[in-house]
């Protein structure tokens, strides 16, 4: 049979279709009742239950997972970026106390191969699932010559809910001597690849397959590890230490910042009143091996470390004093580790390392 033309010019729709069939098992487990008709249409249905809400917020991010996707290929492995890029957003929204209710993908590609559509579109969906998000839908765009022979793109976009008078606003709540609370993340999740595989690969010569001291995992897999949600953590500490009918004058967790591009220095502030500094300790956690060999043989100053990394904090919670050890304690009982590694002190709304 002769090919045809778009196959032979690099798109071949044919086999777009006989991938995507395979989308509704995928996706089933994502399934919420809220969910209107099947993925497919040209658009995703999600009718919210207005029931639950007086005044419902919808919250919305969109991102991408930026050149950690150089790894997923140097590994040919390609089953936990789309859950990198679902808990990334999850993050975003949840520092406003927003629950996710569904989800969107993008993947760019030059030739669309189907064992690795399918292990992306799976990693999507376990993440979804595990955030009780629907997905809804998505777009895969084959464009041959526009990216390098086995490279691809993934963006994704989510919306969540959060009543009005739930919302969280550091801004207005964060208060003088309040306390900083670090929860651990699993790596460099998905920021500072950049300058990561410069300082691993180009600086320190070390190869995929290195192992790394104080780790059990190969470089390569420590720098794919999943990016942690912690969208279903926040929403039990604002259930359990924010009181429905108290005033929000009372509540004792007061803002959330997701550690992420921009790390310590650029994401606290956005939920710092112009009056208030945040001084974040360096040491008052046990840092994660991977940012010991960057902080001890990479040769960039701390001061451009904390604001390109994690360092080993995906999410930080500012809580009230006279909380900051039961809000700890609840962290930890979540199966997260946590450690006080900072407060709140006068200022014009900076965040601090020191």
């Amino acid at each position: 049979m002769k090919q045809k033309a778009y196959a032979a010019a690099g798109v071949d729709i044919d086999l777009g279709n006989k991938v995507k069939a395979t989308l509704p098992q995928l996706l089933a487990s994502t399934h919420r009742r809220e969910v209107l008709g099947k993925v497919g249409g040209f658009g995703g249905l999600f009718q919210l239950d207005l029931k639950k809400y007086r005044e419902p917020v919808l919250v919305s991010s969109v991102d991408g997972v930026g050149t950690k996707l150089k790894i997923a290929f140097a590994m040919d492995q390609h089953d936990t970026i789309g859950a990198d890029l679902v808990n990334h957003c999850v993050n975003d929204i949840a520092v406003l106390g927003a629950e996710p209710l569904f989800f969107l993908d993008y993947l760019g590609t030059g030739k669309l191969e189907p064992h690795v559509f399918t292990e992306i579109i799976k990693g999507f969906a376990r993440a979804c699932a595990e955030n009780k998000c629907a997905l809804i839908g998505g777009e895969t765009a084959q464009m041959p010559g526009f990216y390098q022979k086995g490279e691809y793109d993934v963006s994704g976009t989510i919306v969540g809910v959060v009543e009005k008078s739930r919302m969280l606003n550091g801004r207005k709540t964060v208060k003088r001597g309040d306390v900083v609370i670090g929860i651990e993340s699993s790596g460099l999740h998905t920021n500072g690849y950049s300058l990561g595989r410069k300082i691993f690969f180009e600086q320190l010569k070390l190869k995929i397959s290195s192992r790394i001291p104080g780790s059990k995992l190969t470089l390569g897999a420590e720098l794919l590890k999943v990016h942690v949600s912690y969208g279903p953590l926040v929403q039990k500490l604002v259930a359990k230490f924010n009181p429905v009918h108290a005033p929000r004058t009372t509540h004792h967790v007061r803002a959330f910042a997701h550690i992420t591009g921009g790390g310590f220095v650029d994401n606290i502030p956005r939920v710092l009143p112009k009056s208030l500094d945040v001084v974040i300790r360096k040491g008052s956690w046990d840092m994660l091996p991977i940012f010991k060999i960057i902080e001890t043989q990479s040769g960039v100053p701390d001061e451009e470390l904390y604001q390109v990394f994690n360092m080993g904090i995906g999410m930080v919670t500012i809580v009230s004093a006279d909380q900051a050890e039961a809000v700890l304690k609840f962290i930890r009982a979540q199966k997260h580790q946590a450690w006080l590694i900072g407060e709140v002190v006068k200022g014009k709304g900076e965040a601090r390392v020191v």
